[in-house]
């Protein structure tokens, strides 16, 4: 069983007395299109994400969509989105991509997930790497989100986690073909190598791959 990565110290720059604000608040100046996260009271703003960062997202985005669609699964959404974990944890976080259950989609509010999603994904980013691999890491735990993908372009790695029994992420790695299956989204693979192609393969090549008609 490989070790969960330990919490790293943030890259984001805080004030040493940062603003606090309520949540409802919090959601308001998202709306005036800003893109930030709220920890413990304060707002911190995210950095803009890089070409290839949105190339990875918007291709998983895709497929995933797809696959759901198409099984009825239920629903993927795509930063900017806000999950909201269960107390006592006073965090809002913008995954990259989460994916939901059809059985719980009651926990969808107008603008924000009011607890957590079934699937989390980060893709990861020189300023966001040790945020994503530290403190995201011990929240979505923490949360009880099932599965938690950490894609990193820079270092072309892939890392895939699944809560355990104890209530603990356990990295699994893909199989010898180089393919991961997830747990929660039902029958879903992943070729790995297809995130670090250039160009990234259609979504449609990859959906009929996986079985899908569109």
């Amino acid at each position: 069983m490989a070790s969960p990565p330990r919490a790293q110290q943030s890259a984001t720059r805080r004030h040493e007395n940062p603003t606090r604000v309520p949540f409802e608040e919090f959601l308001a100046s998202l709306q005036e299109g800003s893109w930030a996260e709220w920890v413990d009271g304060a707002v911190v703003p995210l950095a803009p994400a890089s070409a290839r960062h949105q190339r990875i997202a918007l291709f998983l985005a895709s497929v995933l969509s797809e696959y759901v669609r198409a099984r009825d699964l239920d629903e993927v959404f795509q930063a900017p989105f806000v999950v909201r974990p269960p107390d006592p944890l006073a965090r809002a976080r913008e995954p990259d991509l989460v994916f939901v259950r059809k059985d719980r989609l009651s926990l969808l509010r107008d603008t924000y997930l009011e607890g957590a999603p079934d699937l989390a994904v980060e893709i990861t980013s020189p300023e966001s790497l040790s945020r994503d691999r530290g403190e995201k890491f011990v929240e979505y735990e923490a949360a009880g989100i099932p599965e938690y993908w950490l894609i990193d372009p820079d270092r072309t790695q892939s890392e895939f986690y699944q809560l355990q029994r104890d209530g603990r992420y356990r990295s699994v790695p893909a199989g010898p073909e180089g393919i991961y299956r997830s747990s929660v989204v039902s029958g879903f693979w992943l070729r790995v190598e297809w995130l670090w192609r250039d160009p990234l393969p259609s979504a449609l090549q990859v959906a009929r791959e996986l079985g899908v008609d569109l």
